[in-house]
């Protein structure tokens, strides 16, 4: 089966540390049904960012090919995820004076809007990526979400957006990859975004929170109000840093500065962890290390007590107080032990882990409810949604289109109905006027009359002197 066919979304996770390839379709309930995935090691990627061509490509091809093979499914276009220290966002005001202020403001006058949004100028070398509303106002009406406002009437249409650019050459690398891995590119998507379609729910975006992607190379940043994302942002470090610190400090190999992290590692300390000491191989012909668990870890705290005060001042950046959400932590960096009580207090908000399971339908592969693939599920959510806007886009297209078409012919029909007249009035001018002719007096009528009344008399004149 191909990708295109039945509804089937394929997302596309290029990290730093993994790529992901997630197939999936729409289930009942408004929820997805993941048909398999395929994941392997990323290469060429660092910091989000793609820096070798052949390297991610192939692996973009293997990560694809296991999906393939795991699902049955020719895939064929994918959505992939952007991220990167060059990802930037600003708020932006458009407006509009419409022609008819008496007309009912529809869904497709707003995407119209957003859609005018694209041309906005932009630094050189950058692209905007996404132009996501806000708020709106029409004339008096202020702070009015889409929902209020479609099926109002005015003259000045106003909106805030939310504008996320890229820059042209990390979009072509990514681009470049992705098509030399034999892939039609479906759209860009920014991973923070997506990660939150997977992670929260309806009652936290309403009431505000901050959702936090910590993956290998970056940490993503979305924070939501209103049900509406106000801000997003991306920190220059995560899940490698800290490797990195581990290596410099404890003196190891990259692989074991990665083991000790992921299984002797923790935001904060503990009793157990205080007196426990770990051997790790060294250099060949070099004797063994002895290295306290209680230093590693407060390695690990320095670093993440870093990351999450970069993450308190994207929230405040956002201009956002009242956030009863608080925090939502996923992505692979998020798994660390103690990690949501380090951040209750380094942010001072209630946290908790998110798991991209709410979404899923229930065959859905099981595992697939580790933070990790947060991003590709919610890239196979956001190209499920995409491809139903442009089916209705496309019906509304169909229907302006239908109703052009009836007033195009009933116009026609108009003006032919129009040339006939005017040709029948054309020709009936043209013929001269048929006069009706007087009857014209005869005078030999009346000569004839006479002569037969002097023939009747001068009979009559006989007859009488017959008789005397």
């Amino acid at each position: 089966m191909k990708a295109d066919e039945g509804n089937i979304v394929v997302g596309l996770d290029i990290g730093t540390t993994k790529v992901v390839a997630m197939v999936g379709e729409q289930a009942e309930n408004n929820k997805i049904r993941i048909l398999g995935y395929g994941h392997t090691v990323s290469f060429g990627v660092q910091r989000g960012t793609v820096i070798n061509i052949v390297k991610a490509s192939e692996a973009i091809r293997e990560a694809v090919e296991i999906a393939e093979k795991n699902t049955n499914v020719d895939i064929r276009s994918v959505y992939v995820g952007i991220a990167g220290q060059h990802i930037q966002s600003y708020r932006q005001r458009g407006s509009s004076i419409r022609s008819n202020p008496d007309a009912v403001i529809t869904k497709q006058e707003i995407r119209d809007l957003q859609k005018s949004m694209f041309n906005s100028q932009t630094n050189p070398g950058e692209r905007i990526i996404h132009v996501i509303p806000q708020t709106f106002t029409l004339d008096r009406h202020q702070n009015l979400m889409e929902s209020d406002i479609i099926g109002m009437v005015g003259t000045n249409l106003e909106a805030n957006y939310h504008i996320v650019t890229a820059q042209e050459e990390a979009v072509n690398l990514i681009q470049r990859s992705v098509e030399k891995a034999g892939l039609e590119l479906a759209g860009f998507v920014l991973e923070p975004m997506v990660s939150a379609m997977s992670v929260l729910n309806d009652d936290e975006k309403q009431a505000g929170v901050v959702l936090v992607d910590i993956g290998g190379g970056t940490t993503d940043v979305a924070v939501f109000q209103d049900s509406v994302i106000w801000h997003t942002g991306v920190i220059a470090f995560a899940g490698n840093a800290i490797t990195d610190d581990i290596q410099d400090t404890c003196k190891v190999l990259p692989l074991q500065a990665e083991r000790l992290k992921v299984q002797y590692g923790a935001a904060l300390p503990s009793e157990e962890s205080n007196n426990l000491y770990v051997t790790t191989s060294s250099v060949t012909g070099r004797a063994p290390r002895e290295i306290s668990v209680k230093n590693l870890i407060e390695i690990i705290k320095a670093r993440m007590e870093e990351i999450l005060t970069a993450v308190q001042w994207e929230i405040e950046e956002s201009g956002c107080k009242n956030m009863l959400g608080g925090v939502v932590l996923t992505g692979g960096g998020s798994k660390m032990k103690f990690l949501p009580q380090l951040t209750d207090y380094v942010i001072g908000r209630e946290s908790r882990l998110g798991a991209p399971t709410r979404y899923l339908s229930e065959d859905s592969p099981a595992e697939l409810s580790d933070p990790i693939f947060a991003t590709a599920i919610g890239l196979v959510m956001f190209g499920l949604y995409r491809e139903a806007e442009l089916a209705e886009e496309e019906a509304l297209r169909q229907q302006e289109r239908e109703v052009r078409m009836a007033e195009v012919e009933a116009a026609r029909q108009e003006e032919e109905a129009a040339a006939q007249a005017a040709a029948e009035k054309a020709a009936a001018e043209a013929q001269p006027e048929e006069k009706e002719e007087k009857p014209k007096r005869k005078l030999f009528d009346w000569t004839q009359t006479t002569k037969e009344m002097l023939v009747k008399w001068v009979k009559d004149v006989d007859e009488d002197d017959e008789l005397n």
